[in-house]
């Protein structure tokens, strides 16, 4: 049986993709006992990238090979700047982080870092594009699947900050993107050259390791 691409990719980074998705970070977020000054440095900096996602994810859409492989990413599309992005205003809202105070709080490098590996992404190759959406999506729909069945809910005292950012990331409809970013990657190796494929690895560990940085970095 061949091996898909999405899975070589992983295997080749695999110690730092376990280290992602088992990071102390999202037992906490399940638990509810992770510090508020912990979530609240990780949502205003992972809210930075934002918009930088929906230009990679768009750019994606539009340089697919058929109007098939765009549709689902246009519907996911919509989820991040609906319900995803309107968790973070409520969020900010609820730590108290108003817009002014945000501006005034400096990028951390990781977040510098993974800004350009997505513009980088977005004017590179459509296996470039699909490696670091699958990075993004399918590790956090890793981790999300992992904690969703100790999360707490408001009757166990815990509140929308934590458990809804699980729900976001696992449940039958992001399972569903996940498979989609990985079927089109996976289809995509046998359409690129060996370059192609080396820039997909390439891309794919850098945003592995940036998204180990990234949660290290909520604790610093």
């Amino acid at each position: 049986m061949t091996t898909r691409f999405t899975d070589e990719l992983r295997a080749l980074c695999i110690d730092e993709w376990n280290s992602v998705i088992n990071h102390k970070f999202t037992a906490e977020l399940a638990k509810g006992t992770i510090s508020q000054n912990v979530l609240r440095k990780y949502l205003i900096q992972d809210h930075r990238f934002l918009d930088s996602f929906v230009v990679l994810l768009s750019s994606m859409v539009a340089k697919a090979r058929c109007l098939e492989d765009r549709i689902p990413g246009c519907q996911f599309l919509a989820l991040i700047t609906g319900d995803e992005n309107d968790y973070f205003q409520r969020s900010f809202d609820s730590l108290g982080c108003v817009d002014t105070e945000r501006c005034q709080i400096p990028n951390e490098n990781v977040t510098t870092d993974f800004i350009k590996l997505m513009k980088d992404a977005s004017e590179g190759t459509l296996g470039e594009m699909l490696s670091v959406l699958v990075v993004c999506e399918w590790s956090y729909l890793s981790w999300g699947e992992r904690v969703l069945p100790i999360t707490k809910r408001e009757a166990d005292g815990a509140t929308f900050l934590t458990y809804e950012w699980v729900d976001l990331h696992s449940g039958d409809y992001f399972a569903s993107v996940i498979s989609y970013l990985r079927g089109l990657l996976d289809k995509e190796k046998d359409l690129i050259d060996d370059d192609g494929r080396e820039k997909c690895r390439i891309a794919f560990h850098r945003a592995v390791r940036l998204e180990q940085d990234f949660f290290d970095m909520a604790y610093t």
